[in-house]
């Protein structure tokens, strides 16, 4: 995407710009504290400039102008001329009060990161200002959709950016901001950062997937209009008004599908919708009725959520029929008001909230986030936090039923072991089985829409660990987890008392010498408080309970004893780093701990990494995105930071599944690829696709790959060869 420098007559002429769109909306309104803010933002950042060389001013006019688009109000606009002063310039919150009110002052502060306090890593610092952001949300919404708007240009202008940069701020995007946006009903905003962040997350398979939809363009363009012309005459001949819309799928909603189901884009059905937007509810289902009675529906795609609104308060009748030609597209029927809330959101909820800042305490469109904030606030791990938060930002949701008829919400994929949790903490902890529709199901089923699910419980059992790889909703984890730590904890203090008075019996140290206050102290070393708590860290093996003794016993009371034998390594570990041929991994801070390589992910140099304290097998080195990982962190104090380090000449073997046409020389493209790279085969094996009827084929591989970035170019390469639907790399044991 390329960027137009803007001069600075050019930045002024954009704030009249800006201007003119405000009078347009709030005719009534006095200016001049929108001009006073704009000159305020102009001085504090006169001296810098943005990557593209632009003056750093364009920022802040083009946030206020994607806010002014949506609509918002004077506070709004100007917090976001204002919401990177306090940042990125000397300018104080102080300041910003005093010169603008409390209202423009709060919500700067709750836009602003925490970027002036010192964080151990960049994970902490994103965790500790999304947690911020999220709780100045609760009381001022206009905090989120200044962010919103916000990461919006920043998505908009990301070409100018370094890479690595892209990619982080990219992911960001998909994973925090574009659910925030779902979630808040702005389905605008939403679809934009999308398919931004996908350019820049995977910048090759977009441009390829948009070559691709262009090519169909023309003929795409021709059927929608003659389908559209075709309803608009149905429906004036039931006398139902109504305008009717066409649309292309968006594209990276277009890539999911493709990467779900495994198919080429000539098999998505979907890919083309008609959108009829009506004057009553009355109409949306005579529409319907209208649709299906020209068009056969497709079995299992109608959604009525006029009758039962998402979370966000979408409303909208979905179906998908079988049009001319056989050609499959989907229908949404809507009233104005309801199109006017599926793409704005609570930015269009806000025109009518007169002097107030945003919605009401039992808005629905907020009420997951007053719980988020609620179940997060015990979070104290970032990356604990990080993933809570992406998990409750889920965008699809499932309706499920008590015996009663309360309605529970899901994430999709939850479990009746979610279900249990969001009833109530003890329902959930004793819960022992469950009804689906009155028959027994186990408690790792699938929930799906509409079901109606009857806990069944027993008291005094406790949750079991097998839980966490199933359950889906933050509150159940989190409470899973408050139980399993307390188990684990209080074993991990009994080990570690016992291997601290083994030692000492071994060294000849009498215990009884030792007083409290002397392991406080020691406890107080290694970074907790109390003696309990240095039981607990030596039971779990993060330190030896020689390294204790050796603290708080005098050096004289120790006799001389034969030196220990050092402990037996097994062939996979190693002392202090973890080695393959040159390629090293070290835990940061520590020396002379086991480590091992978790053959459940086999992380590649370049992958973010993560370690696990085990007991009695030391530190295993985790992949961050194995899906094992979040099974095991149910106890941040087991956490441990590792890193690469050394060269990277070693390969390592990755297993990637291939899913493909089965046509043949597919098979000599692929080794045609590996062998330009230079990349080793350890084993191939093709087969047909069980799961489908198509001419479809499955081609397992391991290859030899040295790093990250050589492991996405071969997969880069794949995709491109005609006829492979999809590749995924697997995290299992090789």
């Amino acid at each position: 995407m390329s960027t137009v420098v803007l001069d600075l007559p050019q930045v002024e002429e954009a704030y009249r710009s800006l201007e003119e769109k405000v009078r347009a909306v709030w005719p009534k309104e006095d200016l001049t504290g929108l001009e006073r803010a704009y000159r305020f933002a102009a001085e504090a950042h006169k001296v810098q400039k943005r990557k593209s060389g632009e003056p750093y001013i364009v920022h802040p006019l083009a946030v206020a102008h994607i806010l002014a688009d949506m609509q918002m109000d004077l506070v709004c606009i100007e917090t976001g001329l204002l919401h990177d002063t306090v940042e990125d310039t000397k300018a104080t919150i102080e300041q910003i009060r005093e010169a603008f009110g409390e209202d423009v002052a709060r919500c700067v502060d709750g836009v602003t990161k925490l970027s002036k306090i010192s964080f151990a890593n960049r994970e902490d610092r994103q965790a500790e200002s999304l947690r911020k952001m999220l709780l100045a949300m609760t009381s001022d919404i206009r905090v989120i959709i200044v962010k919103l708007a916000d990461r919006l240009h920043n998505m908009r202008t990301i070409s100018s950016l370094p890479e690595e940069r892209q990619q982080a701020i990219a992911q960001e995007t998909i994973d925090i901001y574009a659910p925030i946006a779902h979630r808040l009903g702005m389905g605008k905003v939403r679809g934009e950062l999308e398919d931004l962040a996908f350019q820049a997350l995977h910048p090759e398979e977009a441009a390829d997937l948009m070559r691709e939809i262009e090519s169909q363009r023309q003929q795409n363009e021709r059927w929608l209009h003659d389908v559209q012309t075709q309803i608009e005459q149905k429906l004036a001949r039931e006398d139902i008004p109504a305008r009717v819309q066409g649309r292309v799928k968006r594209a990276y909603s277009v890539y999911l599908k493709l990467k779900r189901q495994r198919i080429t884009l000539d098999q998505v059905y979907d890919i083309l919708a008609v959108r009829i937007i009506t004057d009553s509810v009355k109409n949306c289902y005579a529409a319907l009725g209208v649709i299906h009675n020209e068009w056969h529906p497709v079995p299992g795609r109608i959604k009525d959520f006029i009758a039962m609104p998402r979370p966000n308060l979408y409303q909208s009748l979905h179906t998908s029929v079988i049009g001319p030609g056989g050609r499959a597209f989907e229908v949404q029927i809507r009233t104005e008001e309801m199109h006017r809330i599926a793409e704005e959101g609570i930015a269009a909820h806000w025109k009518y909230k007169e002097g107030s800042k945003g919605p009401d305490a039992d808005d629905q469109r907020i009420a997951w986030l007053r719980q988020l904030v609620d179940w997060q606030r015990e979070m104290h791990d970032a990356s604990e936090f990080l993933s809570g938060v992406k998990m409750d930002l889920y965008s699809e949701e499932v309706y499920t039923f008590t015996p009663k008829g309360r309605v529970i919400v899901l994430p999709r994929d939850s479990t009746p072991i979610d279900f249990a949790y969001a009833i109530h903490s003890d329902v959930g902890n004793t819960c022992v089985g469950a009804r689906i529709n009155g028959s027994m199901k186990p408690l790792k089923s699938t929930l799906r829409n509409g079901d109606v699910v009857e806990i069944l419980t027993q008291p005094g059992h406790q949750p079991s660990r097998d839980w966490l790889a199933v359950v889906k909703t933050t509150r159940a984890r989190n409470k899973i987890r408050h139980v399993i730590n307390a188990v684990e904890r209080a074993k991990a203090v009994e080990i570690g008392q016992k291997s601290l008075e083994k030692e000492a019996r071994r060294m000849g140290v009498s215990m009884a010498r030792i007083s409290q206050n002397s392991l406080e102290s020691v406890a107080s070393e290694y970074g907790v408080s109390k003696t309990e708590d240095l039981y607990a860290a030596l039971g779990f093996g993060r330190f030896s309970a020689r390294q204790v003794l050796q603290k708080v016993a005098p050096e004289s009371a120790i006799p001389d004893a034969a030196p220990l034998a050092p402990p037996q390594r097994l062939p996979h570990q190693q002392s202090g780093a973890l080695a393959d041929g040159d390629l090293t991994i070290k835990v940061k801070g520590a020396d002379d701990v086991l480590m091992y390589r978790a053959k459940c992910c086999n992380p590649v140099r370049g992958e973010q990494i993560v370690g696990y304290i085990t007991r009695g097998k030391g530190v295993a080195v985790h992949s961050a995105q194995c899906p094992n990982v979040q099974k095991l962190m149910y106890e941040p104090e087991r956490k441990i930071a590792v890193d690469w380090a050394g060269s990277a000449s070693e390969p390592l073997p990755v297993k990637v599944v291939i899913y493909t046409d089965d046509r043949p020389g597919i098979l000599h493209q692929l080794t045609s690829i590996l062998s330009d790279e230079k990349s080793n085969i350890r084993m191939l094996e093709a087969r047909g696709d069980e799961k489908r009827t198509d001419d479809s084929a499955v081609i397992d591989i391991i290859i030899d790959v040295r790093d990250k970035k050589q492991l996405e170019r071969v997969i880069t390469a794949f995709r491109r060869i005609p006829g492979v639907r999809d590749i995924e790399r697997m995290q299992t044991a090789l």
